[in-house]
């Protein structure tokens, strides 16, 4: 996936993150030890388990569509 429209198409409800980093222009690497070290300053919410690390994809999607992390996405 390389596009947030990708992204939200495929349905998924966790990303990893080799699947946002395209869409952020980052490195998979970067965005993993900036979630180790202060996972608030990404601006999206993480999930850190182990070695692993998930990007939930409702969280990451209303991130880059300017949503705050305390904004309730609204279904219509």
């Amino acid at each position: 996936m390389n596009t947030l429209e990708e992204i939200e198409k495929s349905g998924k409800q966790m990303l990893t993150l080799s699947d946002i980093a395209p869409v952020i222009g980052c490195d998979p690497h970067s965005i993993r030890l900036q979630a180790r070290e202060d996972a608030a300053l990404l601006g999206f919410p993480v999930i850190v388990i182990g070695h692993r690390t998930y990007v939930p994809a409702a969280g990451f999607i209303g991130f880059c569509r300017g949503r705050k992390a305390d904004e309730a996405e609204v279904s219509r």
